[in-house]
């Protein structure tokens, strides 16, 4: 497992195609979990742990790997069950979210497989907003659950929402004409509210769509009437990773309606910058923002807007 990266170019080639490949593990139970492979730098067993006083109690400690020191998250105790217990056979799975790479304990590691994210399904409704689940999909006679990172963070470290003032001066001042509108993608909750609070601090209207494919059917109505879709809206900020239908395959879809082909599309990612500049090419998006910095975010956005004339 610790040479995942070694096919970052075969990899490549998912981009577009719906597709992605998910390490599946387990978390002292018989449930499965999955993970975006593209997330994860390596499966290691679990190193010798250092304590990290007054951090939070989901953090089992940190390991010093290659010069590094990376905190260590028991994501079951993350998700609201009882803490892994100590053991030589648990595992680390090396990840980088938002910029930064951390360890999830984990108990087991079951194996790598290829699926198409249509077959990637959003949790069902009786899991409730307190689940952590943001996606479940099927494997064989098993279900596998996939966890909302996102949730898991914003509870664990704390994300600066705030803005400079500078960005609010601007946007203050700034006079967004009548119908700039922003369409934001992302199957996570706590992602999509964070875009949301954003753009209302700049004064930017938005609608919200909880996967590719409910992005791209809001796009196909608005375009269904004379009106061109850049009337109606000046930009799509999706995520990449996402049931039914991904960021990528998303962006390649409105790339090839006459009727979307136009729109500026800005990807917003927790995936590693490693792959993204490519991936970015490839399916035609015109830009990238990692996640979540506010200020990046909110600086792009404006950007973007005065560039298309939507901002006089």
């Amino acid at each position: 497992m610790a040479g995942v990266l070694d096919t970052v170019d075969m990899r490549t080639q998912l981009a577009g195609r719906n597709r992605l490949e998910l390490l599946m593990f387990r978390l002292g139970g018989r449930q499965l979990y999955g993970i975006n492979v593209f997330k994860v730098q390596e499966v290691i067993r679990c190193p010798e742990l250092n304590s990290l006083p007054q951090s939070h109690p989901v953090i089992k400690g940190v390991a010093h790997l290659r010069g590094k020191t990376i905190s260590i998250i028991d994501l079951r105790m993350a998700i609201n069950h009882r803490a892994l217990p100590d053991s030589e056979e648990s595992f680390v799975i090396i990840t980088e979210y938002n910029r930064a790479t951390q360890g999830f304990l984990v108990n087991s590691v079951d194996r790598i497989i290829n699926i198409n994210w249509s077959d990637i399904m959003p949790p069902p409704k009786a899991s409730g907003k307190s689940s952590y689940l943001t996606a479940v999909t099927q494997v064989g006679d098993e279900m596998v659950e996939i966890i909302d990172v996102e949730k898991v963070f914003s509870e664990i470290m704390h994300i600066d929402e705030s803005l400079d003032q500078d960005i609010i001066d601007q946007a203050e001042t700034a006079e967004v004409q009548q119908g700039s509108h922003v369409l934001v993608v992302d199957d996570s909750s706590v992602a999509r509210n964070q875009i949301k609070r954003l753009l209302d601090k700049v004064g930017i209207d938005c609608t919200l769509a909880n996967d590719g494919q409910e992005g791209l059917d809001i796009l196909k109505e608005w375009s269904k009437d004379d009106i061109p879709i850049e009337k109606r809206i000046s930009l799509v900020i999706s995520d990449i990773e996402m049931p039914r239908m991904d960021g990528y395959t998303l962006t390649t879809e409105i790339r090839q309606d006459p009727r979307l082909e136009k729109l500026y599309v800005l990807l917003h990612t927790s995936l590693s910058g490693v792959f993204n500049k490519s991936m970015v090419e490839k399916v035609g998006a015109d830009n990238f923002v990692p996640k979540f910095d506010a200020d990046e975010l909110s600086r792009t956005i404006l950007s973007i807007l005065e560039q298309k004339g939507a901002i006089a």
